[in-house]
């Protein structure tokens, strides 16, 4: 896999007249069933970046799904980010459009997160459901001539039930469709019944001796459903074969990281260009993330942060501003308990080597979201990590609560904790407690707490009538990361 195939160059990437045009294209459509590994050569940086997008557009989708968005939204959130990081024209896109470019960033990315998602039942699990979602919303969007085309290159031989089947089970199907518009103009599928467990668990077919009648305007589960138990048997081989899989070692912690970042992207704080000192600390807590919110008031409460909780803590005050000057002087004076000989022999150090002043020298950056949910837990003592992670459910309703939220908003919240969505969660969070915002602008997903303070401070400016702040930029959490760990 991703060596280099001497046919490669040759083949494709020239566009043809519309008239016969897939027919000279490497990769004749934009549906994809991924059977065949890329055999190109691919760089290091590519390998990097077409997987973080790939990742990007998953997540938006997912997020989009957790969120109940209807589904025409869901398409319209699907192409904004697909233009973005992940761009795949349809067919009829102009004659100049790339389409070889295009698909074959979609098929390597493909199989790069396949190597990374692989490794355990919950990586597995976690891949299949969003490139279940991403294919079933292309297959949706495909001309009809495109996905007769694409089911013919998959080798889906689906039986036609004829006209005189049709008229004999006419009530039974008349019964299980009564979805369908126009019944008697509607063609139907033979198809063994366990090909569509979806369509059966709603009873929107009728089975009769193993066999389900399938209506063509539901023809996306059943292709959907075989994209999904291809997919699985893939993800279960790949990851019976990685171990002897003879990659080259600078891809092994790309493939780690990349496991580990669901949001496959890193926030580069705005922060107020160094002019927050330490006084401005506490005016700014309406700002602040839940969870540096709890960590400021244990500070105060305690005046001491074990560890884990200074490390979290103070990169994020240093990406909202924060000088080391400043945070000298603000730790000294929160670490109330102790003398001036016992903060300077035991944690100044610390906070020096934050700031890339000892040691390597090197400029640790914020955490991310992912990055304090996927860490150490805290443990008795301990204040840090994500409060819709780690924190009881009684804990973090009665945070809710504090924060002025509903019992509506609550159960809402509690609920998406239940199902291990912490970050939509903590956008919900924010949603609630910043609802003049919400209102009148999207909020992206929550994905690390210096965003959290830029859009809560940002939408302050613009309460106050200013100019919000520039647009933040978007860095390779996987990149960042991998050189800290180093």
């Amino acid at each position: 896999m991703f060596r280099q195939n001497k046919t490669s160059a040759a083949r494709g990437f020239t566009n043809s007249s519309q008239l016969g045009r897939s027919q000279n294209l490497e990769y004749p459509t934009r549906l994809n069933f991924y059977n065949t590994p890329p055999l190109c050569e691919v760089n290091i940086e590519e390998f990097e970046t077409f997987a973080l997008d790939r990742l990007q557009v998953l997540k938006a989708v997912e997020t989009a799904y957790i969120r109940n968005r209807p589904e025409e939204e869901v398409k319209q959130i699907l192409n904004e980010i697909s233009k973005k990081c992940l761009p795949l024209s349809h067919s009829t896109a102009a004659a100049t459009t790339p389409f070889d470019q295009e698909r074959r960033k979609d098929h390597i990315s493909h199989f790069i997160l396949r190597l990374a998602f692989c490794r355990s039942e919950e990586l597995r699990n976690w891949f299949l459901r969003q490139e279940c979602a991403l294919f079933k919303l292309r297959f949706s969007t495909e001309s009809i001539q495109d996905k007769s085309r694409f089911l013919e290159a998959a080798g889906l031989q689906l039986k036609m039930l004829t006209p005189e089947d049709k008229r004999l089970f006419q009530k039974e199907l008349y019964q299980a469709s009564a979805h369908i518009l126009n019944f008697e103009s509607e063609p139907f599928f033979e198809v063994d019944f366990e090909k569509v467990p979806d369509l059966i668990q709603r009873r929107q077919v009728y089975v009769r001796k193993g066999k389900a009648y399938v209506p063509m305007s539901d023809q996306a589960a059943l292709v959907v459903n075989e994209f999904k138990n291809h997919l699985s048997q893939a993800l279960e081989a790949t990851a019976k074969a990685l171990p002897r899989m003879d990659e080259d070692e600078r891809l092994l912690p790309v493939l780690t990281n990349l496991s580990k970042q669901y949001n496959g992207r890193e926030y580069t704080a705005q922060g107020i260009s160094g002019q927050i000192t330490s006084a401005d600390v506490d005016n700014l807590t309406q700002h602040f993330p839940l969870c540096m919110k709890h960590l400021n008031a244990k500070l105060k409460e305690d005046g001491h942060l074990k560890h884990g909780g200074r490390m979290q803590y103070g990169l994020f005050l240093k990406g909202i501003g924060l000088s080391l000057e400043e945070a000298l002087h603000y730790w000294r004076t929160s670490f109330y308990k102790m003398s001036d000989d016992q903060f300077q022999k035991g944690y100044a150090y610390n906070i020096r080597h934050n700031y890339g002043m000892e040691g390597r020298r090197t400029d640790y950056t914020p955490y991310s979201c992912m990055k304090i949910i996927t860490g150490n837990s805290p443990s008795s003592g301990d204040h840090h990590g994500c409060p819709f992670r780690h924190f009881s459910p009684e804990n973090l309703r009665h945070a809710c609560y504090s924060s002025g939220a509903t019992d509506h908003e609550v159960n809402e919240i509690l609920e998406l904790v239940r199902a291990n969505h912490f970050q939509v969660a903590c956008t919900r969070y924010f949603e609630l407690t910043h609802k003049k915002v919400t209102i009148a602008s999207k909020i992206d997903t929550i994905i690390h707490p210096n965003q959290y303070f830029d859009q809560s401070y940002d939408a302050s400016l613009v309460a106050n009538g200013k100019e919000p702040r520039t647009t933040r930029s978007w860095k390779q959490a996987v990149k960042q990361e991998k050189t800290e760990a180093m």
